[in-house]
């Protein structure tokens, strides 16, 4: 099962290596993983999506995260209420008589051109992977020279209920 986890960490040289170092050598998988800094100076905002066999090995994962000395805090969002994008840019063959139709195309995803040039345009894309992958199979027929994605980055949406908050109900009022 895929599994969404954000890490929030010193921005100190060798994090990241040490991270991916020690899923690796628990035999973790790293579909995506995107790198950035937050709105804190010296801290940055890590987010993995990894293959996990069981919940046993997740709770693994995490406590082995929980342990880095750089650190700072680890979180499984893939159950909870999330914000997820992703952002691809796809460099296309493209005609001048072409490029009326691909904007057509591109126009209900909401991406736009960033570039143009003789023979191809690059389109930005951004969304959930589902809707960056469909328009990427609606452009394939036009020929597509190269794919740059980033993987999902994703946080918590807005307040999240605690345990402790939610409210009680009774039916003997």
């Amino acid at each position: 099962m895929k599994r969404i986890i954000t890490l929030t960490v010193q921005d100190r040289s060798g994090v990241l290596n040490r991270v991916t170092g020690l899923l690796q050598r628990r035999q973790f998988n790293i579909s995506s993983i995107s790198v950035g800094p937050t709105e804190t100076e010296g801290i940055s905002k890590m987010t993995l999506v990894v293959e996990v066999e069981d919940d046993q090995r997740l709770e693994q994962v995490t406590k082995q995260l929980n342990k880095q000395i750089d650190v700072l805090k680890v979180s499984d969002i893939t159950d909870k209420a999330i914000v997820a994008r992703e952002l691809a840019l796809i460099k296309v063959t493209s005609s001048s008589q072409l490029r009326s139709e691909i904007n057509g195309l591109i126009d209900p995803f909401r991406a736009i051109i960033v570039d143009v040039c003789k023979e191809s345009i690059t389109v930005q894309v951004t969304g959930k992977h589902e809707k960056v992958d469909a328009l990427i199979d609606l452009l394939r027929p036009f020929g597509i020279k190269e794919i740059a994605r980033t993987g999902l980055t994703a946080f918590l949406r807005g307040h999240q209920p605690q345990v402790n908050e939610l409210a009680t109900y009774s039916l003997l009022k």
